[in-house]
Protein backbone atom coordinates (compact mmCIF):
# COMPACT_ATOMS: atom_id res chain seq x y z
CA UNK A 1 0.00 0.00 0.00
CA UNK A 2 1.29 3.62 -0.58
CA UNK A 3 1.69 6.06 2.47
CA UNK A 4 0.25 9.61 2.02
CA UNK A 5 -2.30 11.81 3.40
CA UNK A 6 -4.81 13.09 1.05
CA UNK A 7 -6.97 16.20 1.34
CA UNK A 8 -9.19 16.66 -1.66
CA UNK A 9 -11.39 20.23 -2.29
CA UNK A 10 -13.94 20.42 -4.57
CA UNK A 11 -17.71 22.14 -4.85
CA UNK A 12 -18.82 19.41 -7.62
CA UNK A 13 -19.51 16.49 -5.69
CA UNK A 14 -19.40 13.87 -8.48
CA UNK A 15 -15.80 15.12 -8.99
CA UNK A 16 -14.83 15.09 -5.68
CA UNK A 17 -16.26 11.83 -5.06
CA UNK A 18 -14.57 9.91 -8.15
CA UNK A 19 -11.22 11.55 -7.28
CA UNK A 20 -11.55 10.59 -3.49
CA UNK A 21 -12.54 6.87 -4.95
CA UNK A 22 -9.74 6.60 -7.54
CA UNK A 23 -6.83 8.35 -4.73
CA UNK A 24 -8.52 5.71 -2.31
CA UNK A 25 -7.16 2.64 -4.51
CA UNK A 26 -4.15 3.85 -5.08
CA UNK A 27 -3.77 3.18 -0.98
CA UNK A 28 -3.76 6.78 0.25
CA UNK A 29 -5.73 8.36 2.92
CA UNK A 30 -8.12 10.40 1.71
CA UNK A 31 -10.23 13.33 3.71
CA UNK A 32 -12.87 14.53 0.97
CA UNK A 33 -15.03 18.14 1.85
CA UNK A 34 -17.19 20.03 -0.72
CA UNK A 35 -16.45 23.16 0.96
CA UNK A 36 -13.17 25.33 1.48
CA UNK A 37 -14.48 26.84 4.21
CA UNK A 38 -14.33 23.16 6.08
CA UNK A 39 -11.13 22.67 4.06
CA UNK A 40 -9.56 25.14 6.05
CA UNK A 41 -11.10 24.10 9.22
CA UNK A 42 -9.83 20.58 8.63
CA UNK A 43 -6.56 22.23 7.84
CA UNK A 44 -6.14 24.08 11.48
CA UNK A 45 -6.86 20.69 13.08
CA UNK A 46 -4.55 18.45 11.26
CA UNK A 47 -2.45 18.29 8.58
CA UNK A 48 -1.98 16.45 5.32
CA UNK A 49 0.75 15.59 2.86
CA UNK A 50 -0.59 16.69 -0.47
CA UNK A 51 -3.84 19.23 -1.12
CA UNK A 52 -5.74 18.56 -3.90
CA UNK A 53 -8.36 21.73 -4.74
CA UNK A 54 -10.15 23.27 -6.97
CA UNK A 55 -9.14 26.67 -8.13
CA UNK A 56 -12.83 28.33 -8.42
CA UNK A 57 -15.05 27.64 -5.03
CA UNK A 58 -17.57 30.18 -3.19
CA UNK A 59 -16.40 32.08 0.22
CA UNK A 60 -13.35 30.32 0.81
CA UNK A 61 -11.57 29.24 -2.75
CA UNK A 62 -8.07 27.37 -4.16
CA UNK A 63 -5.51 30.01 -3.71
CA UNK A 64 -6.84 30.49 0.20
CA UNK A 65 -6.68 27.07 0.80
CA UNK A 66 -3.11 27.16 -0.64
CA UNK A 67 -1.87 30.24 1.32
CA UNK A 68 -3.30 28.55 4.48
CA UNK A 69 -1.19 26.03 3.73
CA UNK A 70 1.92 27.81 2.81
CA UNK A 71 1.70 29.56 6.62
CA UNK A 72 0.42 26.52 8.69
CA UNK A 73 2.12 23.57 6.65
CA UNK A 74 4.93 24.67 4.93
CA UNK A 75 5.77 21.17 4.10
CA UNK A 76 2.21 19.92 2.34
CA UNK A 77 2.42 20.36 -0.59
CA UNK A 78 -1.06 21.89 -2.86
CA UNK A 79 -1.97 20.92 -6.25
CA UNK A 80 -4.97 23.09 -8.08
CA UNK A 81 -7.48 21.79 -10.01
CA UNK A 82 -9.02 24.07 -12.03
CA UNK A 83 -12.06 23.92 -15.19
CA UNK A 84 -11.11 27.68 -16.25
CA UNK A 85 -7.57 27.31 -16.90
CA UNK A 86 -5.42 30.72 -17.77
CA UNK A 87 -1.49 30.90 -17.98
CA UNK A 88 -1.91 33.54 -15.75
CA UNK A 89 -3.80 31.91 -13.09
CA UNK A 90 -1.35 29.28 -13.96
CA UNK A 91 1.70 31.83 -12.95
CA UNK A 92 0.18 33.11 -10.02
CA UNK A 93 -0.45 29.81 -8.65
CA UNK A 94 2.97 28.69 -8.99
CA UNK A 95 4.47 32.01 -7.98
CA UNK A 96 2.81 31.45 -4.45
CA UNK A 97 3.92 28.38 -3.75
CA UNK A 98 1.35 25.56 -5.32
CA UNK A 99 3.44 21.85 -6.89
CA UNK A 100 1.26 21.49 -9.63
CA UNK A 101 -1.22 23.12 -11.84
CA UNK A 102 -3.95 20.46 -13.27
CA UNK A 103 -6.53 21.83 -16.36
CA UNK A 104 -10.06 19.94 -16.11
CA UNK A 105 -11.01 17.88 -17.82
CA UNK A 106 -7.85 15.84 -16.64
CA UNK A 107 -6.42 11.82 -17.14
CA UNK A 108 -6.51 10.00 -14.14
CA UNK A 109 -2.68 9.06 -15.07
CA UNK A 110 -1.69 12.58 -15.23
CA UNK A 111 -3.07 13.27 -11.11
CA UNK A 112 -1.85 9.62 -10.21
CA UNK A 113 1.54 10.73 -11.52
CA UNK A 114 1.88 14.31 -9.92
CA UNK A 115 0.18 12.88 -6.60
CA UNK A 116 2.76 10.22 -6.21
CA UNK A 117 5.32 13.30 -7.59
CA UNK A 118 4.34 15.33 -4.54
CA UNK A 119 4.83 12.82 -2.03
CA UNK A 120 8.36 11.92 -3.46
CA UNK A 121 9.69 15.39 -3.02
CA UNK A 122 7.42 15.57 0.61
CA UNK A 123 10.17 12.30 1.18
CA UNK A 124 13.32 13.44 0.14
CA UNK A 125 12.63 17.11 2.28
CA UNK A 126 11.79 15.01 5.18
CA UNK A 127 14.56 12.57 4.77
CA UNK A 128 17.46 15.52 4.39
CA UNK A 129 15.97 17.17 7.18
CA UNK A 130 16.59 14.16 9.08
CA UNK A 131 20.02 14.18 7.46
CA UNK A 132 20.79 17.49 8.80
CA UNK A 133 20.22 17.28 12.00
CA UNK A 134 21.71 13.97 12.29
CA UNK A 135 25.04 15.34 11.15
CA UNK A 136 24.44 18.83 13.24
CA UNK A 137 23.64 16.26 16.83
CA UNK A 138 27.64 15.12 15.80
CA UNK A 139 28.89 18.89 16.30
CA UNK A 140 31.04 19.15 19.06
CA UNK A 141 31.10 15.46 19.66
CA UNK A 142 33.69 13.17 19.22
CA UNK A 143 32.58 9.54 17.64
CA UNK A 144 34.79 6.83 16.87
CA UNK A 145 32.45 4.20 14.84
CA UNK A 146 33.75 0.64 14.55
CA UNK A 147 32.73 -2.74 14.78
CA UNK A 148 36.38 -3.99 15.06
CA UNK A 149 37.05 -5.92 18.60
CA UNK A 150 40.37 -4.28 18.43
CA UNK A 151 39.39 -1.08 17.65
CA UNK A 152 36.78 -1.53 20.81
CA UNK A 153 39.52 -2.75 22.84
CA UNK A 154 41.45 0.45 22.01
CA UNK A 155 38.37 3.02 22.90
CA UNK A 156 38.26 1.41 25.94
CA UNK A 157 41.73 1.59 26.86
CA UNK A 158 41.53 5.06 25.53
CA UNK A 159 38.09 5.87 27.94
CA UNK A 160 40.47 4.25 31.04
CA UNK A 161 43.66 6.83 30.64
CA UNK A 162 42.11 9.61 29.13
CA UNK A 163 41.19 10.91 32.98
CA UNK A 164 44.60 10.38 34.43
CA UNK A 165 46.09 13.28 32.89
CA UNK A 166 49.62 11.19 31.52
CA UNK A 167 50.94 11.82 28.09
CA UNK A 168 50.08 9.57 25.07
CA UNK A 169 51.65 8.63 21.92
CA UNK A 170 49.04 7.32 19.34
CA UNK A 171 51.08 5.34 16.01
CA UNK A 172 49.64 4.41 13.11
CA UNK A 173 49.21 4.75 9.21
CA UNK A 174 48.40 8.31 7.66
CA UNK A 175 44.91 8.47 7.48
CA UNK A 176 43.70 6.39 10.32
CA UNK A 177 42.18 9.00 12.21
CA UNK A 178 45.24 10.02 15.03
CA UNK A 179 43.68 12.99 15.54
CA UNK A 180 40.68 12.00 16.07
CA UNK A 181 41.50 9.77 19.10
CA UNK A 182 43.09 12.42 20.48
CA UNK A 183 40.36 14.75 20.20
CA UNK A 184 38.30 11.16 21.67
CA UNK A 185 41.24 11.51 24.74
CA UNK A 186 41.03 15.28 25.37
CA UNK A 187 36.59 14.73 25.20
CA UNK A 188 36.99 12.15 27.75
CA UNK A 189 40.04 13.78 30.09
CA UNK A 190 39.34 16.04 33.33
CA UNK A 191 40.55 18.46 30.66
CA UNK A 192 37.65 18.39 28.32
CA UNK A 193 36.65 22.35 28.84
CA UNK A 194 39.55 23.67 28.12
CA UNK A 195 41.22 23.92 24.99
CA UNK A 196 42.15 21.40 22.61
CA UNK A 197 45.57 22.51 20.36
CA UNK A 198 46.57 21.05 17.50
CA UNK A 199 50.02 21.56 15.87
CA UNK A 200 51.81 19.58 12.53
CA UNK A 201 54.98 19.58 13.50
CA UNK A 202 56.00 18.50 9.83
CA UNK A 203 54.50 21.73 8.53
CA UNK A 204 56.99 24.01 10.08
CA UNK A 205 60.77 24.71 9.76
CA UNK A 206 62.69 24.41 13.26
CA UNK A 207 62.58 28.13 13.22
CA UNK A 208 58.78 28.77 12.68
CA UNK A 209 57.93 25.58 15.19
CA UNK A 210 59.68 27.11 17.91
CA UNK A 211 57.62 30.48 17.49
CA UNK A 212 54.05 28.25 16.95
CA UNK A 213 55.08 26.67 20.15
CA UNK A 214 56.71 29.31 22.47
CA UNK A 215 55.56 32.56 21.09
CA UNK A 216 57.75 35.66 21.36
CA UNK A 217 57.63 38.97 22.69
CA UNK A 218 57.48 42.51 21.13
CA UNK A 219 60.63 43.57 19.82
CA UNK A 220 62.07 39.81 19.74
CA UNK A 221 63.30 39.89 16.62
CA UNK A 222 62.90 42.36 13.44
CA UNK A 223 58.93 42.39 12.04
CA UNK A 224 57.82 41.38 15.87
CA UNK A 225 55.64 44.40 16.77
CA UNK A 226 53.57 42.83 18.96
CA UNK A 227 53.55 40.23 21.51
CA UNK A 228 52.38 36.29 20.32
CA UNK A 229 51.00 33.80 22.67
CA UNK A 230 52.69 30.42 21.29
CA UNK A 231 50.30 27.38 21.44
CA UNK A 232 51.87 25.53 24.40
CA UNK A 233 50.36 28.71 26.54
CA UNK A 234 47.17 29.10 24.98
CA UNK A 235 46.77 24.92 25.92
CA UNK A 236 47.19 25.99 28.94
CA UNK A 237 44.09 23.79 30.75
CA UNK A 238 43.66 21.98 28.20
CA UNK A 239 45.02 19.35 25.97
CA UNK A 240 47.91 19.96 23.15
CA UNK A 241 48.10 17.69 20.08
CA UNK A 242 51.57 17.12 18.21
CA UNK A 243 51.34 15.25 14.98
CA UNK A 244 54.08 14.56 13.26
CA UNK A 245 56.04 14.82 16.66
CA UNK A 246 58.97 12.55 14.75
CA UNK A 247 59.62 15.76 12.03
CA UNK A 248 60.54 17.91 15.18
CA UNK A 249 64.15 18.36 15.15
CA UNK A 250 66.72 17.60 17.41
CA UNK A 251 67.40 21.00 18.91
CA UNK A 252 63.61 21.48 19.35
CA UNK A 253 63.26 17.86 20.90
CA UNK A 254 65.29 19.44 23.97
CA UNK A 255 63.18 22.38 23.96
CA UNK A 256 59.98 20.53 24.28
CA UNK A 257 61.58 17.87 26.87
CA UNK A 258 62.50 20.59 28.80
CA UNK A 259 58.95 22.23 28.96
CA UNK A 260 57.32 18.90 29.86
CA UNK A 261 59.76 18.48 32.48
CA UNK A 262 59.60 22.30 33.86
CA UNK A 263 56.16 22.83 33.26
CA UNK A 264 56.90 26.34 31.81
CA UNK A 265 57.60 28.02 28.53
CA UNK A 266 60.28 30.75 27.68
CA UNK A 267 58.62 33.12 24.78
CA UNK A 268 61.46 34.19 22.28
CA UNK A 269 62.77 37.18 23.77
CA UNK A 270 61.53 37.05 27.10
CA UNK A 271 63.54 36.69 30.46
CA UNK A 272 60.58 35.36 32.32
CA UNK A 273 59.17 32.09 31.87
CA UNK A 274 55.46 31.48 31.64
CA UNK A 275 54.12 28.78 33.94
CA UNK A 276 51.78 26.37 31.78
CA UNK A 277 49.44 22.89 32.33
CA UNK A 278 49.24 20.88 29.54
CA UNK A 279 49.01 17.38 29.09
CA UNK A 280 50.88 15.81 25.72
CA UNK A 281 49.49 13.69 23.31
CA UNK A 282 51.49 13.11 20.37
CA UNK A 283 51.46 11.12 17.16
CA UNK A 284 52.99 9.89 14.20
CA UNK A 285 53.54 7.19 11.23
CA UNK A 286 56.81 6.07 11.68
CA UNK A 287 58.26 3.80 13.88
CA UNK A 288 59.63 5.23 16.49
CA UNK A 289 61.58 2.94 18.32
CA UNK A 290 63.30 2.71 15.14
CA UNK A 291 64.42 6.01 15.11
CA UNK A 292 65.38 6.15 18.95
CA UNK A 293 67.48 3.14 17.91
CA UNK A 294 69.15 5.25 14.41
CA UNK A 295 69.44 8.13 16.70
CA UNK A 296 66.74 10.39 15.00
CA UNK A 297 64.77 10.77 17.73
CA UNK A 298 65.71 11.41 21.48
CA UNK A 299 65.06 8.43 23.83
CA UNK A 300 64.37 10.37 27.37
CA UNK A 301 61.37 12.64 24.81
CA UNK A 302 60.27 9.32 23.87
CA UNK A 303 60.01 7.77 27.38
CA UNK A 304 58.37 11.29 28.43
CA UNK A 305 55.42 11.12 25.58
CA UNK A 306 55.19 7.28 25.04
CA UNK A 307 53.64 7.31 29.10
CA UNK A 308 50.76 5.09 27.11
CA UNK A 309 51.27 4.03 23.65
CA UNK A 310 47.87 3.92 20.97
CA UNK A 311 48.39 1.91 17.91
CA UNK A 312 45.61 2.47 15.67
CA UNK A 313 45.18 -0.19 12.87
CA UNK A 314 44.82 0.26 9.38
CA UNK A 315 41.44 -0.01 7.77
CA UNK A 316 42.80 -2.99 5.81
CA UNK A 317 42.87 -4.92 9.33
CA UNK A 318 39.63 -4.14 10.04
CA UNK A 319 37.56 -4.41 6.93
CA UNK A 320 34.57 -5.02 8.46
CA UNK A 321 33.84 -0.95 9.52
CA UNK A 322 34.10 -0.37 6.17
CA UNK A 323 30.49 -0.63 5.47
CA UNK A 324 29.59 1.45 8.86
CA UNK A 325 31.93 3.82 7.79
CA UNK A 326 30.80 4.30 4.49
CA UNK A 327 27.50 4.77 5.32
CA UNK A 328 28.22 7.22 7.98
CA UNK A 329 30.24 9.28 5.03
CA UNK A 330 27.59 9.04 2.73
CA UNK A 331 24.86 10.36 5.65
CA UNK A 332 27.28 13.43 6.62
CA UNK A 333 27.99 14.63 2.94
CA UNK A 334 24.84 13.85 1.45
CA UNK A 335 22.99 16.37 4.27
CA UNK A 336 26.23 18.63 3.89
CA UNK A 337 25.39 18.81 -0.12
CA UNK A 338 21.66 18.52 0.41
CA UNK A 339 21.32 15.46 -2.16
CA UNK A 340 19.18 12.57 -1.61
CA UNK A 341 21.65 10.26 -1.91
CA UNK A 342 21.09 7.34 1.42
CA UNK A 343 23.20 4.30 0.42
CA UNK A 344 25.63 2.49 -0.87
CA UNK A 345 24.78 0.16 -3.75
CA UNK A 346 25.63 -3.59 -3.03
CA UNK A 347 28.19 -4.17 -5.92
CA UNK A 348 29.47 -0.81 -4.97
CA UNK A 349 29.75 -1.93 -1.44
CA UNK A 350 31.18 -4.71 -2.67
CA UNK A 351 34.07 -3.27 -4.51
CA UNK A 352 34.97 -1.15 -1.04
CA UNK A 353 35.19 -4.24 0.98
CA UNK A 354 38.01 -5.42 -1.42
CA UNK A 355 40.01 -2.73 -1.99
CA UNK A 356 42.66 -2.58 0.37
CA UNK A 357 42.64 1.71 1.02
CA UNK A 358 46.48 2.63 1.28
CA UNK A 359 44.73 5.88 2.42
CA UNK A 360 43.11 4.22 4.97
CA UNK A 361 39.65 5.99 6.74
CA UNK A 362 40.65 9.51 5.13
CA UNK A 363 40.80 7.45 1.38
CA UNK A 364 37.25 6.09 2.54
CA UNK A 365 35.38 9.45 3.31
CA UNK A 366 37.81 10.90 0.24
CA UNK A 367 36.09 8.32 -1.99
CA UNK A 368 32.42 8.15 -0.88
CA UNK A 369 32.31 12.12 -0.85
CA UNK A 370 32.99 12.45 -4.29
CA UNK A 371 30.41 9.32 -5.19
CA UNK A 372 27.84 11.51 -3.38
CA UNK A 373 28.69 14.26 -5.38
CA UNK A 374 28.13 12.56 -8.54
CA UNK A 375 25.11 10.57 -8.00
CA UNK A 376 22.55 11.38 -9.56
CA UNK A 377 20.01 9.20 -7.60
CA UNK A 378 19.26 7.91 -3.81
CA UNK A 379 22.01 5.49 -4.11
CA UNK A 380 26.17 5.60 -4.86
CA UNK A 381 26.40 2.88 -8.20
CA UNK A 382 29.96 1.52 -9.24
CA UNK A 383 30.31 4.17 -11.99
CA UNK A 384 30.55 6.76 -9.61
CA UNK A 385 33.55 5.10 -7.43
CA UNK A 386 37.46 6.65 -8.98
CA UNK A 387 38.01 4.48 -12.30
CA UNK A 388 41.02 2.32 -10.75
CA UNK A 389 38.98 1.22 -8.08
CA UNK A 390 36.28 0.06 -10.59
CA UNK A 391 38.52 -1.41 -12.58
CA UNK A 392 41.46 -3.33 -10.41
CA UNK A 393 41.21 -4.87 -7.08
CA UNK A 394 44.09 -3.39 -5.51
CA UNK A 395 46.19 -5.72 -2.93
CA UNK A 396 48.80 -3.87 -1.18
CA UNK A 397 51.62 -5.37 0.56
CA UNK A 398 51.46 -4.60 4.61
CA UNK A 399 53.48 -5.33 7.62
CA UNK A 400 52.46 -8.18 9.47
CA UNK A 401 52.94 -7.39 13.25
CA UNK A 402 55.55 -5.29 12.45
CA UNK A 403 57.72 -7.21 10.08
CA UNK A 404 57.34 -7.82 6.47
CA UNK A 405 55.49 -11.60 5.29
CA UNK A 406 57.12 -13.73 3.37
CA UNK A 407 56.58 -14.95 -0.75
CA UNK A 408 54.91 -17.64 0.42
CA UNK A 409 52.66 -15.90 3.19
CA UNK A 410 51.45 -13.59 0.36
CA UNK A 411 50.85 -16.33 -1.95
CA UNK A 412 48.59 -17.78 0.90
CA UNK A 413 47.31 -14.22 1.50
CA UNK A 414 46.22 -14.10 -2.78
CA UNK A 415 44.83 -17.52 -2.44
CA UNK A 416 42.36 -16.99 0.54
CA UNK A 417 41.05 -14.10 -1.72
CA UNK A 418 40.77 -15.44 -4.44
CA UNK A 419 38.92 -17.85 -3.29
CA UNK A 420 36.73 -15.64 -1.26
CA UNK A 421 35.89 -13.97 -4.43
CA UNK A 422 35.06 -17.16 -6.41
CA UNK A 423 32.97 -18.08 -3.79
CA UNK A 424 34.40 -20.90 -2.27
CA UNK A 425 34.14 -22.34 -5.71
CA UNK A 426 37.97 -24.19 -6.50
CA UNK A 427 37.54 -24.87 -9.90
CA UNK A 428 36.49 -21.85 -10.51
CA UNK A 429 39.19 -20.61 -8.23
CA UNK A 430 41.90 -22.30 -9.88
CA UNK A 431 40.95 -21.23 -13.19
CA UNK A 432 41.74 -17.47 -11.84
CA UNK A 433 44.92 -18.54 -10.33
CA UNK A 434 46.14 -20.17 -13.77
CA UNK A 435 46.96 -23.23 -11.59
CA UNK A 436 44.97 -26.91 -12.46
CA UNK A 437 42.54 -27.89 -9.05
CA UNK A 438 44.87 -30.50 -7.84
CA UNK A 439 47.20 -27.96 -7.71
CA UNK A 440 45.15 -25.48 -5.45
CA UNK A 441 44.03 -28.63 -3.81
CA UNK A 442 47.48 -29.15 -2.45
CA UNK A 443 48.28 -26.01 -1.28
CA UNK A 444 45.62 -25.30 0.68
CA UNK A 445 45.74 -28.87 2.34
CA UNK A 446 49.56 -27.54 3.42
CA UNK A 447 48.26 -24.44 4.51
CA UNK A 448 46.00 -26.36 6.82
CA UNK A 449 48.57 -28.33 7.87
CA UNK A 450 51.06 -25.34 8.88
CA UNK A 451 48.82 -24.04 10.56
CA UNK A 452 48.55 -26.85 12.98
Amino acid sequence: MTSGKLLIVDDEKVAMKNLEHVMKKEGYAVTATQSGSNAQALLEKQSFDVVLTDLRMEKVDGMQILRRCRESHPDTEVILITGYATLESAVEAMKRGAFYYIAKPYRLDEVRKVVAEALEKIRLKRENRSLREQVESYQGKVRILTQDHHMQHLLDMARQVAPTDCNILITGESGTGKELFARYLHHHSRRASGPFVAVNCGAFNEELLANELFGHVKGAFTGAHADKQGLLEAASGGTLFLDEITEMSPAMQVKLLRVIQEKEVLPLGATRPIAVDVRFIAATNRDVQEMVKAGGFRQDLYFRLNVVNLHIPALSARKEDVPLLAQHFLLKHAALMGKDVGELAPDTLELLRAYDFPGNVRELENIVERGVALSNGHRIEPAQLPEDLRELSIRTFRKKEGRIPSLEEQEQDYINWVLQEAGGNQTLAAQILGIDRVSLWRKLKRYEVEKG
